[in-house]
């Protein structure tokens, strides 16, 4: 990072200062690394793989050939109002201080929760995923392992604890991993699809503009009998869901250098790229599955079948070995995530334990209370709702689908809030990455319209309980808010409060070693 100079460095500071915080964290993340962990989050690897069926077993060929791009703008479309704001507010849980600063205590106290939520339920989804893509690859064929509660709980044990680990150490080797998770991805989605269109039995392009309708016992149950329109629209969940975690760029603002450039570019960037990279390797699956029915028929196991049926075995492991290691990263990049937005909360009071959660190690420069907070959180989440099934349906899969909702909530509170806030003494000063009123208010809008269909798909059977569980918890937020903290909670500083934090950010960073502006 030759060209951060120690004005950029001053200017950083100075920003972070204005809004009453202090430099504890350390900026080692280039403009790169700010991209790479959003892309690494964001993982085609991951999600596109491991939620392929959704499309597969849903739609046949359009939802890939037409739902991908479709899903991915409904993505970008949140990306691009988020990195507006950003760039005006470049902190920690930026999603919080966003909600707070545009709105107020409360929507700022919502989105934390919102956001905390959706992040910690999804670290422990990603890592599930590794797991059952591990099995499907490794531990069932060469060791010989089954699918059980503690098999799968002490894998997510050792890979979850081995992420807090890098984590602990600091934001360095981290950030130099999740770069090289952003190589190994582009070259692994890449390679897939080359090996998928060598193998393909012929290029039916057709394929992928081919409207079915595979809901029900013919596509493996995936999805219940439905309409040929509904089942497209559901099989948007697979790029949705997918194209989410961007905000591990505004997470990890105050270790960026600048920051109010490089995240919102960031934001954008691995959203777009992403989406690219995904549908050309979709693509590519689509093109060299033999049968279109006979892999719909597989239902969530079409990955492995198809691969097993048409590509070299010593060629498929070796992508199954890239893929594996990209998906342990994409989970290392949401420990990242989680427990910047724990401690970025945590320093506001936001959460029980608050002081110890957002200590920050002065040797290491990192939030580790937090790291390993959050990440045993997950564990525990997949534990305990693994145990527990609402008729033939796992909590488990419940919880992942409401707390998805949740974290597309945590994005949509403050975009809406900027809609109205743009221009008043709550938003009169932009940053140096502007979209301009008009832009910025269309995407804001579009933005509410997106998280109306998320909302609405997100709560269709299989997972209708998704409705019951958000509105208990919507209940029971505003419980917690009007009974307990709508007192306690102050909030991050606003006005005269940041003048009256000064003393406190100075002797903050010199606990840490950090200079400040000075």
């Amino acid at each position: 990072m030759s060209d951060y100079t120690e004005l950029d460095k001053k200017q950083d500071v100075h920003i972070l200062h204005s809004m009453g915080y202090a430099q504890e964290l350390e900026r080692r993340m280039s403009s790169f690394s700010n991209f790479a962990v959003s892309f690494s989050i964001i993982c085609i690897l991951s999600g596109g793989i491991n939620s392929l069926a959704q499309a597969t077993s849903g739609a046949g060929g359009a939802a890939i050939g037409i739902g991908w791009p479709l899903g991915c703008f409904i993505s970008l479309v949140f990306a691009i109002a988020m990195a507006q704001i950003s760039s005006a507010y470049p902190t920690a849980g930026g999603l919080y201080h966003w909600g707070s600063i545009l709105g107020n205590r409360f929507t700022g106290w919502l989105t934390a929760w919102f956001n905390l939520l959706g992040l910690v339920t999804v670290l422990g989804a990603i890592n599930v995923g590794t797991y059952y893509f591990f099995m499907g690859s490794f531990g069932t064929t060469y060791l010989g392992l089954t699918d059980t509660t503690v098999v799968r709980i002490v894998f997510l044990v050792i890979i979850t604890g081995a992420q807090a680990l890098v984590n602990h150490m600091g934001i360095g080797l981290t950030a130099k991993l999740t770069d090289f998770s952003g190589y190994l991805i582009f070259a692994t989605s890449i390679a897939l699809a080359l090996v998928c269109l060598a193998a393909a039995p012929s290029y039916e392009i057709g394929r992928l503009f081919t409207f079915a309708n595979y809901s029900g016992e013919a596509g493996g149950n995936v999805w219940p009998s439905t309409s040929g329109a509904w089942v497209f629209l559901l099989g948007l969940l697979l790029p949705i869901y997918t194209i989410t975690g961007y905000d591990a760029s505004a997470h990890t603002s105050e270790e960026t250098v600048k920051a109010a450039e490089s995240v919102p570019r960031g934001m954008v960037a691995s959203v777009l790229w992403s989406a690219l990279f995904g549908y050309i390797m979709l693509c590519a699956f689509v093109l060299m599955l033999p049968n279109m029915d006979d892999a719909a028929k597989q239902g969530w196991n079409v990955f492995f079948w198809a691969m097993d049926s048409q590509v070299n075995p010593i060629v498929k492991d070796i992508l199954y070995l890239a893929i594996l290691v990209s998906q342990w990263l994409c989970g290392l990049a949401t420990v990242t995530s989680v427990s910047r937005m724990i401690f970025a909360f945590s320093r506001d009071g936001g959460l029980p334990a608050s002081k110890a959660l957002s200590k920050v190690s002065p040797q290491y420069r990192t939030p580790v209370a937090a790291i390993w907070t959050g990440s045993i959180l997950s564990v525990l989440f997949v534990w305990g709702s693994s145990l527990v099934s609402i008729g033939d349906t796992p909590v488990y899969t419940i919880v992942v689908s409401c707390t998805v909702i949740f974290l597309f909530f945590s994005f949509a509170i403050p975009i809406t809030l900027g809609l109205f806030a743009w221009g008043t003494s709550k938003w009169d000063k932009m940053g140096p990455w502007n979209l301009g009123e008009g832009v910025f208010k269309l995407f804001a809008v579009l933005t509410v319209i997106a998280m109306i269909l998320i909302f609405i798909l997100g709560i269709q059977p299989p997972n209708e309980w998704a409705l019951y569980i958000t509105v208990g918890f919507l209940v029971l937020t505003a419980i917690v808010w009007f009974g307990f903290e709508s007192r306690r909670f102050k909030g991050p500083p606003i006005g005269a409060e940041v003048a009256k934090r000064q003393a406190e950010i100075a002797a903050a960073e010199a606990a840490v070693g950090e200079s400040g502006e000075n």
